[in-house]
């Protein structure tokens, strides 16, 4: 129960407004000894360490025993290290990108409607991969992604993903659903008995079935929307509208509402399907035919870092594979390293398809939409996120 308590804060984090953002072209001039800072040049060369380093995360991403003794990741980095570490924790992206500013952290780790203010604001440094000898164990298909590099230069190490599943109730549905339709244009079939994620990104889960089935709009990427193709996810949403019973953000009231049967479809996370099954609830989960919006977190270093040469370290570290199956499986998402599944317990990245690139690749992970387009089109304008949060409450009314 912790680690799907610790994915329901970050739930909220998707809700928020950010305005326009134009994104900065930062290069990778270099620097030594660890200096990078405001020339936003990645390290060319790491020196002595600092003795500490500042962390700022998400819950259950920087544990050290004092939540739960068995429960201890940080402890072996820093006597490794001899980086001494100190954490803070957020609940929502716009504090972390807020936080960031203060300038009092080397380290943090974002979530892909983050990275892009990050790098944006000028607030995170490119990283050295070569520095990072770990980043060679991580998969290829997380690597190099529109939310944690900008021109081919990474700005820092995946750590765990997972896709936005559809969550189906076996008894209204004895065959498993193979198709989104079920809570867009077949919604009336189960009218106030479906359900959808209450975030503002949800806009792009429409755009990932309009992808599919009204392919004359044109869309490549479902956060890389033009006006037209914005209008038309929200005019399915606002055709979905009706046939909601509750917009869920909180996993206890999902947990609770397809317990009691209120809810028999719609949006759901796996480790949400796992507690489910727990229970001996009649649920199933499934990936759709069109695929699916999901996360995939990374760790960033700030551009004033003051303990660079400690933040490589841990960035290093948290990627190893004993590190990222602590990390991962505690939270409860697929990790990142290609080896990190030897090292957790038996049956946890099976439940999160770890490693599974075809299922990876039809996930279409978080990414903040900006004016400019991160499908790559020159000659529109794709609405911003501050409009995506304008609509989603035109949306729900």
């Amino acid at each position: 129960m912790m680690r799907i308590t610790r994915r329901a804060r970050r739930g909220a984090t998707v809700g928020v407004a950010i305005g326009s953002i134009a994104l900065l072209t930062l290069t990778a001039c270099g620097t030594t000894s660890g200096e990078t800072a405001a020339t936003g040049d990645a390290a060319t060369e790491l020196g002595e360490t600092e003795g500490q380093v500042s962390i700022l995360a998400w819950p259950g991403y920087v544990e050290d025993g004092s939540n739960d003794p068995a429960v201890d990741w940080v402890t072996p980095f820093e006597e490794e290290t001899g980086c001494e570490v100190t954490s803070k924790t957020y609940g929502t992206s716009d504090e972390a990108v807020n936080l960031m500013k203060t300038g009092d952290y080397d380290v943090v780790a974002a979530s892909g409607d983050a990275t892009l203010r990050l790098i944006a604001g000028g607030e995170v440094q490119p990283v050295n991969t070569d520095l990072i000898p770990n980043y060679e164990g991580i998969y290829d298909f997380l690597k190099e992604k529109e939310w944690n590099s900008v021109d081919g230069q990474s700005y820092g190490v995946p750590h765990g993903y997972g896709a936005n599943l559809l969550m189906y109730n076996t008894e209204v549905f004895p065959e498993a659903p193979t198709s989104w339709d079920v809570v867009f244009d077949k919604a009336a079939e189960n009218s106030g008995k479906v359900t959808a994620y209450d975030s503002p990104i949800y806009i792009a889960d429409a755009a990932v079935y309009l992808m599919h089935h009204q392919p004359e709009l044109g869309i490549e990427n479902p956060y890389a929307l033009d006006e037209e193709q914005f209008q038309a996810a929200v005019d399915l949403l606002k055709e979905q509208r009706q046939h909601i019973g509750e917009y869920w953000s909180d996993y206890l009231k999902e947990i609770q509402a397809f317990e009691t049967g209120d809810s028999v479809v719609g949006t759901t996370w796996q480790v949400i399907q796992n507690v489910l099954a727990g229970s001996g609830a009649t649920t199933e989960v499934t990936l759709p035919e069109e695929g699916a919006t999901g996360w995939s977190d990374t760790w960033m270093i700030a551009s004033d870092a003051a303990n660079v040469n400690c933040a490589y370290e841990w960035l290093n570290y948290i990627a190893s594979p004993e590190a990222n199956a602590q990390a991962t499986e505690y939270f409860g998402e697929a990790p990142s390293n290609q080896e990190a599944c030897e090292f957790r317990s038996e049956g946890s990245c099976e439940a999160f398809h770890a490693g599974d690139e075809e299922y990876a690749s039809q996930i279409w992970y978080w990414t903040t939409p900006i004016a400019e387009c991160v499908d790559g089109r020159t000659d529109v304008e794709c609405v911003d996120y501050a409009q995506w949060t304008a609509a989603w409450q035109e949306i729900k009314g």
